[in-house]
């Protein structure tokens, strides 16, 4: 038994060291994005209700480092002040794919082919999604863009500290969580799963397609989280093409995501929505392993231990302070907790309500519930609590409905009072 929780260790351990120097330079983009890359303008090129709309939300999507959960607010908000819907669903659909976070450890563990291709497909399953979107809403017309960015600093050096604070703080925090457990899970099916199962077991491609197909649309995990969890079943005998369908179905789509989408964007996008991903990637998982030759993938999985060898002082350290940056995300949600735990809503003379919200799963989604629900009129204090899903509402006046239109704005699930 000792010798099984040391080997799961060692091999957990060998997957962090080899993901984490692309991690940092990852967060490094994010940051940079998140400072130089003014919301105003992203929902500007949204705006139309035709295939260039489309185009330029799949484009400013593909880069963007935003989870399933994290997307359906930003692609939301473009929408209400402007964007098309079928240009929101093309942002949807393309973002939680791929990010540059998730680009450079695609490289990292699977080689340069994948890194490539699964931003490609990205960005034509965004543009055939919102092609398809927009050929059912003939009569939009485009709104005037009125989204508030969040103030950032005007000084250089500025900009730098808020680039480092949201890229290694802030995002890291966001995709923390679902990156261990896409670890621990990889580390796991290393065990679990016997060598060459799947050319042993279930030869055929497509069979294997449709089986990761099965498993990955109702499952959440990231876009880097999932990486992991792809180069383990590649080495177990998944093929590069079913490989690349739980790359793309597995951080795309979820049970949550789909309800949100459903009642925000309404069945018909949600369709769309759904069956480009899963069409998508099915699509692109039979053209990779139909023309592509294997070697391509597999050769450089044979070869990267010596290739990270060469590098491996650089590997370690870039492990250490990704090790620590993790350590330190940790303190700092606790004692946001611990103080989150201890403010009190301003209920002096007022009424207070508790709601029942789905759908919360990070910091940043809890900043859209409280933001959204504090601008109605007559809300005085809000305090969300993801983990509860427990949305606490104080104010001279809360009008239930105004509450739930509010959270469903945002693209989260409303559902009463608790």
């Amino acid at each position: 038994m000792d010798q099984l929780l040391i080997g799961y260790l060692k091999t957990f351990c060998e997957l962090f060291n080899e993901m984490a120097l692309y991690l940092m330079i990852g967060f490094f983009f994010a940051g940079f994005l998140h400072v130089f890359i003014r919301k105003e303008c992203i929902a500007r090129y949204m705006g139309g209700n035709d295939t260039k709309s489309a185009v330029n939300a799949s484009l400013l999507g593909v880069p963007l480092p935003l989870c399933s959960c994290g997307v359906i607010p930003a692609g939301l908000s473009f929408m209400k002040n402007g964007a098309s819907k079928g240009a929101t669903v093309s942002f949807l659909i393309s973002t939680p794919q791929t990010g540059v976070d998730s680009i450079m450890v695609t490289y990292s563990m699977l080689g340069w082919p994948l890194a490539v291709i699964r931003p490609l497909v990205a960005f034509i399953t965004g543009v055939v999604g919102g092609f398809i979107t927009n050929s059912f809403q003939k009569n939009h017309t485009e709104a005037h863009v009125t989204i508030d960015d969040q103030e950032l600093p005007k000084s250089f050096f500025g900009k730098i500290k808020e680039l480092l604070r949201y890229g290694f703080v802030d995002f890291l925090q966001d995709i923390s969580k679902w990156l261990i457990i896409g670890l621990a899970i990889a580390a796991l099916l290393t065990f679990v799963i016997p060598e060459n199962f799947f050319t042993t077991y279930i030869a055929y491609k497509w069979l294997n397609m449709l089986l990761v197909l099965a498993v990955s649309v109702p499952l959440y995990v990231c876009a880097t989280g999932s990486v992991p969890i792809a180069a383990v079943l590649m080495m177990k005998g998944l093929s590069p093409g079913a490989a690349l369908v739980f790359l793309m179905a597995g951080p795309a789509t979820n049970i949550t995501t789909i309800s949100v989408l459903s009642k925000s964007l309404g069945k018909g996008a949600m369709l769309a929505y759904l069956l480009t991903i899963t069409g998508g990637a099915l699509v692109a998982g039979a053209l990779i392993d139909t023309f592509l030759p294997a070697e391509w993938f597999t050769g450089f999985m044979n070869h990267s231990d010596h290739n990270h060898m060469e590098n491996s002082w650089l590997n370690i350290t870039a492990s250490v302070i990704l090790g620590l940056l993790l350590v330190n995300g940790v303190v700092l949600k606790w004692i946001a907790n611990r103080k989150e735990k201890n403010r009190e809503l301003n209920t002096q003379n007022m009424a207070v309500k508790t709601f029942l919200v789905e759908g919360m799963t990070c910091n940043n989604c809890k900043s859209h519930v409280e933001k959204g629900i504090k601008a109605l009129s007559g809300i005085e204090d809000v305090i969300a609590d993801p983990v509860s899903g427990k949305v606490s509402v104080s104010g001279s006046d809360i009008d239930v409905v105004k509450v739930a239109q509010s959270v469903e704005a945002a693209g989260y699930s409303f559902k009463g009072e608790a």
